[in-house]
C-alpha cells in the first residue's frame, strides 16, 4: 500500500444540471434551506485507494474523464471570458491613459511564447555577472510542444505562421543542441587540477 494520496476529479457541471432539476421539481412555496452537509465541489483528497473508478458516460470516454461542455456552456463561458478580459483592459488603460488597446492575441505570439521559454528554460537572458540557471528537461519539454503544435497545425497554417514556427523551431533546436553538446564535453572532461601553490 502506498502513502501517495490520489485526486478524484469531480465535474461540477453534472452537479448544477442535478441541483437545477431539484429546483425545478421542488414546490412553489419558498422553504427554508439547511445547509449543505457534503463537503463543497471541486477537486478534494482521496485517502482511500480502493476507490472504484467512474463509468464512462459514452462509449467512446475514457474512464476517469468528464465530458466535455456542451456547446452552450463553452459559448456561455467563453462570453464571460471575453467580458472579464474587457473589464480587465478598462481598469489597466484607466491606471495607464496613455496605453492603447491591446492587440489581439495571434499564432505568432504563441510560438514567440513558446520560444522565450524554451530560451529562458536554456539559460538566455541571464544577468552578466551571474551563472546562468539551465533547465535542459523543462527546454527539451518545451521544444517537443513546438514539435506537437507543428504536426497538428500542419496544412492549416499560412506561409508567414509556417515560416515563423519552421524559424523558430530551427533555432531552439540548434540551441538546445549546442547546450548538450557544451554539457557532455564538460562531463567527459577531468576535473582542472588546483592551481599551483595552492593545496
Amino acid at each position: 500500500m502506498t502513502d501517495t494520496p490520489k485526486f478524484e476529479v469531480i465535474d461540477r457541471r453534472k452537479r448544477k444540471a442535478e441541483e437545477e432539476e431539484r429546483e425545478s421539481q421542488s414546490a412553489p412555496a419558498p422553504e427554508p434551506v439547511a445547509a449543505p452537509t457534503e463537503p463543497p465541489a471541486g477537486p478534494r483528497l482521496v485517502v482511500n485507494e480502493n476507490v472504484r473508478e467512474a463509468e464512462p458516460e459514452e462509449p467512446g470516454d475514457e474512464p476517469g474523464m468528464a465530458p466535455a461542455p456542451t456547446a452552450e456552456e463553452s459559448r456561455q463561458q467563453r462570453s464571460a471570458y471575453e467580458a472579464a478580459a474587457l473589464r480587465l483592459d478598462e481598469l489597466v488603460r484607466a491606471q495607464n491613459p496613455a496605453m492603447g488597446p491591446q492587440p489581439p492575441v495571434t499564432f505568432e505570439h504563441l510560438v514567440q511564447q513558446f520560444y522565450v521559454s524554451a530560451m529562458i528554460q536554456m539559460g538566455a537572458g541571464t544577468q552578466e555577472g551571474q551563472r546562468p540557471r539551465v533547465d535542459i528537461l523543462g527546454a527539451k519539454q518545451t521544444i517537443d510542444l513546438m514539435g506537437v503544435l507543428e504536426e497538428k497545425t500542419r496544412g492549416s497554417l499560412s506561409e508567414a505562421e509556417e515560416r515563423t514556427l519552421q524559424t523558430v523551431l530551427f533555432e531552439v533546436r540548434m540551441a538546445f543542441l549546442e547546450l548538450t553538446n557544451m554539457i557532455t564535453l564538460q562531463g567527459m572532461q577531468p576535473p582542472a587540477p588546483p592551481p599551483p601553490g595552492k593545496r
